[in-house]
């Protein structure tokens, strides 16, 4: 039996809202997922989703990212789902970046809002 594809779950503080609301939408295709989501977002999910298999990773700007970030260079996550907040101003710009560099150079699906997401998982299901 194949590995359950591996997922990162993170989102900006002005993002984190529409980030539960999507995981509550796609519970069903989340369920039988392993899924790694930095601190504070990964408790506001298991907050609306208690069942989920959800590793809670450090806060973003503690290095959570740093730790999906690595995560992804060793070949352990296969999706990361990042809603961003592009308007908000990032103190730990430095890490995002980072992260959404290596999701692109492991060429591994990443959606960073709802939309994409949902083209995710209707292409993953």
């Amino acid at each position: 039996m194949p590995a359950p594809l591996a997922i990162g779950l993170v989102a900006h503080d002005d993002k984190k809202a529409a980030l539960v609301d999507w995981a509550r939408a796609h519970a069903d295709f989340l369920k039988d997922k392993s899924l790694f989501a930095t601190g504070t977002t990964g408790g506001r999910i298991l907050e609306a989703l208690p069942g989920l298999d959800l590793t809670r990773l450090k806060s973003g700007p503690l290095g959570g990212d740093q730790q999906l970030g690595a995560m992804i260079a060793e070949g352990r996550l296969d999706v990361l789902i990042f809603f961003v907040d592009p308007l908000s101003p990032q103190p730990h710009d430095v890490d995002v970046k980072a992260l959404i560099r290596m999701a692109t150079l492991a060429d591994i699906p990443f959606a960073c809002n709802p939309a994409t997401a949902d083209l995710i998982v209707a292409g993953r299901g």
